[in-house]
């Protein structure tokens, strides 16, 4: 039995978010499939209990909340368990997976731990999260430094983005780090709900929304994701169709900044909706979009953005390297001052053309990006 040690999501089950979703699939897979692979998952909690979920040990770590601190301590307190779960079980051919490169200045000593046990360490490091906004210059620093000595003491790196795969053998020559390319997955079967759902009319009459009359954004509520440029194009548009912004908005210095650079409380189409937690119903909305508008710049293979190739007509993508190699020739690209005239283009496309758009979309996520696929190629990377 092949044990795999996996540290960095919030644990599962899991409620929403890239790693913790992964996780589930991956766990849940196994747990079908019979692959003779025992996974051990760390799960963030307030107490310290061991419990079972698609045939996996998950063991709960509890930490203080020390702010940005909180993840690099969990990560830690997390390791050190499962250190020592390998020592007092004798197990021979573990694997340690990391998800995430925040631990970095503490690696050296642990990865000697690991080593003296015969583990081997992985790691997925992500995005670029040193780049992110939201942080101060001193948290970037720590970023990447810690992504750097993250990958110094990698046995193998598993990206889940090709230009994320090129920019850490580049970045990063001197260690000469071991990668392969795994991508993210992505459900991709229809919403369950049918058009006369209640729940669904109850969310279109609230936010005054109808089928196929609006553009969709779903997303962080961070600068990183480009929302100021998206508003300000769309407000530049011609569209007679709404902007719906599914995001977990807070009305803080962001918010008050892109309302003063915007002005978006003029412009009756642009709408912020909230957030959507329930998986069907956001299906649904995708599905009924006229099209989807993303503007993540930052990270690798970005979980809305499959979700939307998966179940969106038209796909309107910033035009960088982690967008383009996923949405290939299924999607449409735009500049940071251009989107208004592409969205004018979007109007007057032909039933036709977004059908061969839409087609050529879901094709790119059904035999590339299932959760089957990505499954298999994790089981036969932890078996080899």
């Amino acid at each position: 039995m092949k044990n795999v040690f996996i540290i960095g999501s919030k644990g599962i089950p899991s409620n929403y978010g890239g790693f913790e979703t992964f996780v589930e699939k991956l766990t849940e897979y196994n747990s079908i499939e019979e692959t003779q692979i025992k996974y051990h998952i760390s799960c963030l909690s307030d107490n310290k209990e061991e419990f079972e979920h698609n045939s996996a040990r998950c063991f709960n770590v509890n930490v203080p909340n020390l702010g940005p601190a909180k993840a690099v301590y969990y990560d830690i307190a997390a390791l050190k368990k499962v250190i020592a779960y390998i020592k007092t079980n004798e197990i021979k051919d573990a694997t340690v997976y990391i998800l995430a490169c925040r631990i970095g200045p503490f690696m050296g000593h642990y990865k000697k731990q690991l080593k003296k046990y015969g583990a081997e360490l992985f790691i997925n490091p992500d995005g670029h999260e040193w780049k992110r906004a939201k942080w101060n210059w001193l948290i970037r620093k720590y970023w990447k430094i810690s992504e750097q000595l993250m990958v110094k003491h990698a046995d193998l790196l598993v990206c889940d983005s090709l230009n994320i795969e090129k920019y850490i053998r580049e970045d990063y020559k001197q260690y000469q780090p071991q990668t392969t390319y795994i991508a993210y997955g992505a459900d991709n079967s229809n919403s369950s709900l049918l058009d006369n759902n209640q729940t669904l009319a109850d969310w279109l009459n609230k936010h005054q929304v109808k089928f196929n009359d609006y553009y969709l954004i779903v997303g962080r509520f961070v600068p990183e994701n480009n929302y100021e440029a998206m508003i300000k194009e769309f407000m530049k548009s011609d569209t007679k169709k709404d902007l719906v912004i599914i995001t977990n908005v807070e009305k803080n210095k962001f918010y008050q900044d892109l309302l003063v650079e915007t002005n978006f409380l003029d412009d009756k189409r642009i709408k912020f909706v909230g957030t959507v937690y329930d998986q069907e119903l956001l299906k649904k909305i995708r599905e009924e979009a006229y099209g989807y508008l993303h503007g993540h710049e930052v990270g690798g293979t970005n979980p809305s953005l499959l979700e939307a190739l998966a179940f969106t007509k038209l796909n309107l993508l910033l035009d960088v390297g982690f967008n383009s190699e996923v949405g290939q020739t299924a999607a449409l690209y735009w500049k940071k001052d251009d989107l208004h005239e592409l969205i004018n283009q979007a109007e007057i496309l032909t039933g036709d053309e977004i059908q061969m758009f839409d087609k050529e979309s879901t094709e790119i996520i059904r035999t590339s990006y299932s959760w089957t696929k990505i499954s298999n190629e994790y089981t036969s990377l932890f078996k080899q």
